[in-house]
């Protein structure tokens, strides 16, 4: 790490917009916590000797992306357990059974690696799911997660959710509430009965008080669902306790008439939605070569019933996906060319969608927001989704917590003699 970061500034200058604009934004410092006072046309360059102002001229200037669901604890872990290219059933199988020989430091290992790399891309918070793990002690992985949130605070802000097996008993649940998890998650639909699974976990969790976030209907072929049932149970929440799914692959191939009471039902019970592209691009449809579905889900339907839309990485090289950079660009652009999502809404699902769904402060260039931002050379939002340059300054609660720079040296070009 740079031991001249953090960098606290109190004015950012030349930025572009989303929209085009060229701005300059005013900060305000209040103890830890910075916000934006003031958003203008921009006037002019600072000058040179200004250490609080942020000349960023060439710059696009985002909110900074929150990841809405990462499994630090399995990522980077493709090459340790060498899996094959399958489905979602093999992957889980491939973890099953590899994941036990995985020490709690190698869980602090990746994790640590894998959260970095989120925060050099530009992301300012993580909610991650961490497994109940097989072998003798079953929380290594959430303890190695804790630990890595406690190491980077002040640079990313982390949260967990216990990923809970089917059938696991409630002191496993608490224990591992107790070992540093804040939500409850879990994947139902893979249990022998779904429905009881889920009556399950949410009677755990408001017999705990705690909010959730479920892996839910992750799969794009069958006559069960349990997305409405999750939905009609969390309606009456207190409204400040997150209910989050995420997947969600079968409202991508509900027909109109299906799927049309379900988003009744998200809407009604204030449910916030993860899509995670490249994960179940690669997981899904493995059975259908002819006419291969996408596996994403419904995601111009949800939008236009205003339900809260997040967008994620999920998997980085691990056995349930083998790539990933760690990058919401990546995200944003995987939505545009397969979710169809215009550029514009693509980039607002993996910021302040993604910070919304999360339960987060704002945060951006708008006067009261937190100040907190990704600064991407380019010349548009479009210019910076397409080409993800590594040219990047994040800067969260007021300071520059990281740089990357490119470097480019190419030959001369020779003309050829006529």
């Amino acid at each position: 790490m740079d031991h001249h970061l953090p960098h606290r500034i109190s004015r950012i200058c030349g930025a572009s917009t989303p929209d085009g604009a060229v701005v300059d934004v005013e900060l305000g410092h209040d103890g830890p916590h910075a916000r934006v006072i003031a958003v203008r046309p921009s006037t002019s360059r600072p000058p040179h000797e200004d250490p609080e102002t942020l000349d960023l001229t060439g710059f696009v200037l985002l909110t900074a992306p929150a990841e809405p669901h990462a499994h630090l604890d399995k990522a980077l872990s493709w090459d340790v357990l060498a899996p094959p290219e399958a489905d979602l059933a093999t992957a889980i199988e491939v973890w099953r059974r590899g994941s036990p020989e995985l020490d709690e430091e190698s869980f602090h290992r990746r994790a640590t690696a894998a959260a970095l790399a989120l925060l050099r891309n530009g992301t300012t918070a993580i909610r991650t799911h961490a497994d109940i793990l097989g072998g003798p002690d079953p929380l290594r992985g959430i303890r190695a997660v804790d630990r890595v949130r406690r190491e980077l605070r002040g640079l990313v802000d982390i949260e967990i959710v216990v990923l809970a097996p089917p059938g696991s008993d409630a002191a496993m649940l608490d224990a591992a509430l107790t070992a540093g998890a804040d939500l409850l998650g879990g994947a139902p639909h893979l249990a022998p009965d779904p429905t009881a699974e889920l009556t399950r976990l949410l009677d755990f969790a408001e017999s705990r008080g705690v909010g959730t976030d479920l892996h839910v209907d992750e799969f794009l072929r069958g006559d069960h669902h349990t997305l409405a049932h999750y939905a009609r149970r969390v309606a009456a929440w207190p409204a400040d306790r997150i209910r989050t799914a995420g997947h969600c692959c079968r409202l991508g191939t509900l027909p109109a008439d299906e799927l049309a009471p379900v988003l009744a039902l998200l809407a009604e019970a204030g449910m916030g939605i993860v899509s995670l592209p490249l994960t179940n691009l690669y997981l899904q449809g493995r059975d259908e070569p002819i006419a291969t579905p996408r596996g994403l889900t419904a995601l111009t339907a949800l939008l236009e019933a205003w339900i809260p839309v997040a967008a994620g990485a999920d998997n980085v090289r691990d056995p349930f996906n083998p790539l990933g950079r760690s990058d919401a660009l990546e995200t944003a652009a995987l939505l545009i060319a397969a979710g169809h999502v215009p550029p514009r809404t693509a980039v607002h699902l993996v910021t302040d969608g993604a910070r919304a769904v999360l339960g987060l402060p704002e945060a951006g260039a708008k006067p009261g927001a937190r100040a907190e931002f990704l600064a991407v050379r380019g010349t548009s939002l479009l210019d910076v989704v397409a080409t993800a340059p590594a040219d990047r300054i994040v800067i969260r609660d007021g300071a520059i917590i990281s740089i990357g720079r490119t470097e480019y040296r190419t030959a001369d070009v020779v003309p050829l003699e006529v």
